[in-house]
């Protein structure tokens, strides 16, 4: 039987270094989706994951069971996520490209893979997707992850942000007009 968070929060704040790691691997790969999905780099989501239980480790004494462990690391990710934003912003660093070499030759298809135009599609909606959240500010960035991949309400998305409900609702809403004007010329070709 698997042991419950609380569980190991409990056996963690008594300084068992193994339920906390226990903690790591259960709620690890959520906070790098997350992470991957507001940062769009692999080694800064993997940084943010990090830096995300390095800070629910610290302040594990601060967790209030009020709210679900995974509610509460899901803010921290979402925090650093945004500071990364910020910081990247600040020194103005771009995320790489997709880089073309990522699909694969004809050769070593599987019959099961899409057609190579399908592939074709499916790299420049992903690399114009990338495009367009590049543009997005950090607030909007983040608000439009937590609330269209992550699924959080309006109440959580503005606890990260620090912002209320109306701030919230308007920076998810120019998020989602800057993305539909971005990707309609890719999704709507022939308007």
């Amino acid at each position: 039987m698997e042991e419950s968070d609380a569980a190991l929060i409990t056996r963690a704040r008594e300084g068992d270094p193994e339920a906390f790691r226990a903690l790591v691997e259960r709620h690890s790969v959520r906070l790098f989706q997350l992470a991957y999905r507001m940062s769009g780099n692999e080694q800064d989501a993997e940084d943010v994951v990090q830096e995300t239980f390095l800070r629910a480790y610290r302040q594990l004494d601060r967790f209030e069971s009020r709210a679900g462990f995974g509610t509460w690391l899901h803010r921290i990710a979402a925090n650093c996520s945004l500071d990364l934003l910020r910081k990247r912003k600040r020194h103005d660093a771009r995320i790489d490209p997709v880089e073309l070499d990522l699909v694969e030759p004809m050769s070593t298809l599987s019959p099961q893979a899409p057609p190579p135009d399908d592939q074709v599609f499916h790299l420049e909606v992903q690399q114009k997707v990338e495009a367009a959240m590049d543009q997005l500010t950090p607030m909007e960035r983040t608000a439009f992850v937590l609330r269209h991949f992550e699924g959080r309400s309006i109440e959580d998305i503005g606890r990260v942000l620090g912002t209320g409900a109306s701030a919230t609702k308007q920076s998810i809403f120019r998020a989602v007009q800057k993305m539909r004007r971005a990707l309609e010329p890719v999704l709507n070709p022939t308007l």
